[in-house]
This record gives C-alpha cells, structure tokens and sequence, in this order.
C-alpha cells in the first residue's frame, strides 16, 4: 500500500533522514519507534507532503506520491494526526472535527454521516460538542485530534505520538480506539514511544534511530529484543 524507497531529506546541509526504505500492506497496523529526534515527525511530515524528500520516491497505492501537494496527498487517502493535537482551541469540539472534511465540505449529507461515526467512536465528545477545544482535557484533545484526521476518511492514518502527555489509564483507552480503527479497514501507521503499548496492538515495527531505520520486526521479535527492551520498556 504504501512503500517508500531510499528516501533522504535533508534540513540545510544537515541530513535527517537517511536511506530509508519502508514497506506497510494494506489493512495492517504498523509502529514507528524512536526516541525524540530521531526524525519521526520529519518521516511522516515527509509522507504527508510537508516536507520535499532531496531524494528518494513515496508510492501509495502503486502511484508516486513524494511530488503533490499536501492537499493533493490528503484526497489520495494518506492523512496524518500531527504530534501535539494541533487543535484550534478557541474553535468548538465540533468545529474542530468539521475542519477535517475540508475535501468534502459541500457534500453536508456525507459530513453529517462522518460526523456521526466520530461521535460513536468517541462517546465522551458528544456532550463536548460545543465546548471550546482548549478547554478539554488532554486526552479528549487527542480524541478531537484523530476525528479530525478521520473526518478526512483515510485510507492509511498516521498517528504521531498520540499517547504524548497522558495518564496511563487514558493511553491504554486510547490504544485501544486505535486497534478498533484499524479493525475498521484503517491501515495505521503509528510513531511512538510507548514501545510496549504500540506493540501490543500492532503486528510488526520498525526502529528509526538518528535518521536511519535501524531494525524491523515481527512486534514478539521486538518486545524480545534486549536492546528495545532497555531503550523503550526500561528492561
């Protein structure tokens, strides 16, 4: 569904990512690992026409993408949930989430419909509705975050770092809605550092450590990796 092939990106004469060659199937559920400056973020802005690859092609559903535009990408089916929510907070809950279906905002019977789904998906919003989006909590602010990325209908959905700031009883709902997307005929690709929870719910990963995509595994490959184990569970 979606390959990339030795892609590089530089920031001015520096090189942030190198050589990467990533490889997700339809339907699966996949995790990016790396600590914090590992180039995560820059991978992802990357696939989501942000950022221009110096090199390299980005094929989605067997057509190169690396060249549109980020709008362009949108309407193909690759949409990302940016790390930090990124929400308008002086907008509403609902408001928030409209601004998703920016592609499709004259078809209001198909908005309506989105709509409805994000509210079954995540319960604790309806009552939110009109609430101010910086006035919720974190974790419904990342409830907010990804049903706006899914108002856009993705085909592969780009979670970026979204345990980032929450409690753990909170992170563990919060994989939990992502497996049930997923299960929904999302692709996902989700970028964490929460190795032992991402893993969990995923069937294989990838490790990004300074640029380059260092290991790639089945996700009992990884949780038995000693190196993972002391890098991201701490054992």
């Amino acid at each position: 569904m979606l390959v990339l092939r030795n892609l590089y990106v530089k920031h001015g004469a520096n090189s942030v990512l190198n050589h990467i060659n990533l490889e997700i199937q339809q339907g699966e559920l996949v995790v990016l690992l790396g600590a914090n400056g590992a180039g995560k973020s820059t991978l992802f802005q990357t696939i989501s026409g942000l950022k221009r690859p110096d090199s390299g092609d980005i094929q989605f559903l067997d057509k190169a993408i690396h060249r549109l535009s980020a709008s362009q990408i949108v309407k193909e089916g690759v949409v990302q949930c940016a790390e930090g929510r990124m929400l308008f907070p002086q907008m509403s809950v609902h408001e928030n989430l409209k601004m998703g279906a920016y592609t499709y905002k004259r078809n209001k019977a198909e908005m309506s419909r989105q709509l409805d789904k994000i509210y079954d998906l995540f319960p604790d919003l309806i009552a939110k509705r009109q609430a101010l989006a910086g006035s919720l909590s974190g974790g419904q602010q990342q409830m907010v975050a990804i049903g706006r990325a899914l108002m856009a209908k993705p085909k592969l959905l780009m979670l970026d770092e979204p345990s980032l700031g929450l409690a753990p009883l909170i992170v563990k709902q919060m994989f939990s809605v992502i497996q049930e997307i997923n299960q929904t005929g999302v692709t996902v690709l989700l970028a964490e550092q929460n190795a032992h929870a991402a893993l969990s719910i995923s069937s294989r990963g990838y490790v990004l450590e300074n640029g380059s995509l260092v290991l790639e595994g089945t996700k009992e490959a990884l949780l038995d990796n000693d190196e993972i184990r002391k890098a991201y569970i701490g054992a």
